[in-house]
């Protein structure tokens, strides 16, 4: 049964008032909470694994992503790893990007800020509710956290947790909540809670996302969604871009950074192609390909028009030969979806032009896409990989969950 409007209004309104709240906490106190939490996650993460446990049951949650929703005690304590790692960070909050004074003797400051309140719609990754909190916590936000039916019994002992150590700690516990209803009504209202939400954050697959973008009336922050490519230059070393192509595709296929299609420079494609196939196949990978490809190694399925702009979020990739770098980079900015992009090549001037020309959040030589990633950036958790331009772009950190304001101190100044 749907969530009704009131009810919606209701959480609004409650995680409102907890973000005037938040603004007022000292970084000491915050990073107090966020050890807090970290240590509640160990503590009872028995009762958080019968209650993922309930949600593996579910005979309607799709192969690929149980290993999304799976948790076990490495992975809570990775998220209690994750909070301990944010407490750690410098808090943006307060902090004066710039300051000068201007004709009129007015000093001017540009001040950093909470968003306010930030709503998450995301779908079976139950560390998404960790890592999101947790941010948002740190920067002064409240968050309203809306996750998948798929990961609804896990979200629900993860929030439980959250919220005790933020009451035990003396802080407003709204300022985490959990949206119980997991319908498609309701994720539309949500979308559209104006008055209370800030921004609106989808992490999750392409149609989630689309679907957020073309309902919300609340700004909106689109992540996620990773078509994510590598290139091998005729100057590639081989074995570097099998150890790279391998690792970006099998380590966690199911993940937005992982490596999705790869392109080969002609002049290497003949003695290379076997080679990848097989290193591919060998780690269970199904091979699709162009009609180049299929010239050379015969038994690939054949790749057709959609396949170029799938993200398959499986043990799946499509190989296209393409004839210079010009092509693969026209290539992929035509098919990516802005995510993360990489060359393979011992030509400096070849990976210099590839990171100016592509068009993504993040551009690699000589490494996996599955860098991509709040924890290997520095930033602690993150909260998603913006795949847009305005107002965050890859992985959201810290800064990113903030706005600024500008504070001017005078002595009597008006305007002539």
């Amino acid at each position: 049964m749907e969530m009704a409007t009131a009810d919606l209004n209701q959480l609004g309104q409650q995680a409102q008032q907890a973000s005037y709240s938040l603004g007022l906490l000292s970084a000491t106190k915050k990073n107090d909470v966020l050890l807090a939490m970290a240590q509640a996650l160990t503590d009872q993460q028995d009762a958080i694994l019968a209650a993922n446990a309930r949600d593996l049951e579910n005979p309607q949650v799709l192969a690929k992503f149980i290993d999304r929703l799976k948790l076990t005690t490495s992975r809570i304590e990775d998220m209690a790893t994750g909070l301990k790692q944010v407490a750690a960070l410098p808090d943006p909050i307060g902090n004066v990007d710039r300051a000068w004074r201007n004709e009129a003797g007015l000093t001017i400051a540009k001040e950093r800020v909470p968003l306010g309140v930030i709503g998450m719609i995301f779908e079976a990754r139950p560390n998404v509710t960790v890592d999101a909190s947790a941010l948002c916590f740190k920067t002064g936000n409240a968050v309203i956290l809306r996750g998948g039916k798929e990961a609804l019994h896990s979200n629900q002992a993860l929030v439980k947790v959250l919220r005790g150590a933020l009451k035990a700690q003396g802080v407003d516990e709204n300022a985490v909540q959990l949206i119980q209803d997991t319908s498609h009504e309701t994720a539309g209202k949500f979308m559209q809670l104006t008055d209370y939400i800030d921004v609106l954050i989808p992490r999750g697959s392409a149609r989630l996302i689309q679907t957020v973008l073309s309902k919300a009336t609340v700004p909106v922050i689109e992540t996620g969604a990773g078509n994510c490519h590598v290139y091998v230059d005729k100057d590639a070393q081989l074995k570097m871009a099998t150890d790279i192509i391998v690792n970006g595709k099998v380590q966690r296929p199911s993940v937005c950074n992982a490596t999705e299609k790869v392109l080969i420079h002609k002049d290497v494609a003949e003695a290379y192609l076997p080679t990848i196939i097989k290193a591919l196949r060998d780690n269970g990978v199904e091979v699709r390909g162009d009609e180049a490809t299929r010239a050379i190694v015969k038994d690939v399925i054949p790749a057709t028009e959609a396949d170029w702009g799938t993200e398959y979020n499986d043990l799946i990739i499509a190989i296209k030969v393409v004839d210079s770098e010009a092509a693969a980079i026209a290539h992929i900015n035509h098919y990516n979806t802005q995510h993360s992009e990489a060359i393979v090549t011992d030509n400096y001037q070849a990976g210099k032009v590839f990171q100016q020309r592509i068009n993504a959040a993040c551009v690699y030589i000589n490494a996996s896409t599955r860098f991509t990633d709040g924890f290997e950036f520095g930033f602690g958790a993150e909260i998603g990989i913006s795949t847009q331009k305005l107002h965050a772009r890859g992985p959201m950190g810290l800064v990113e969950l903030t706005s600024y304001k500008y504070v001017i101190d005078g002595n009597g100044q008006v305007r002539q």
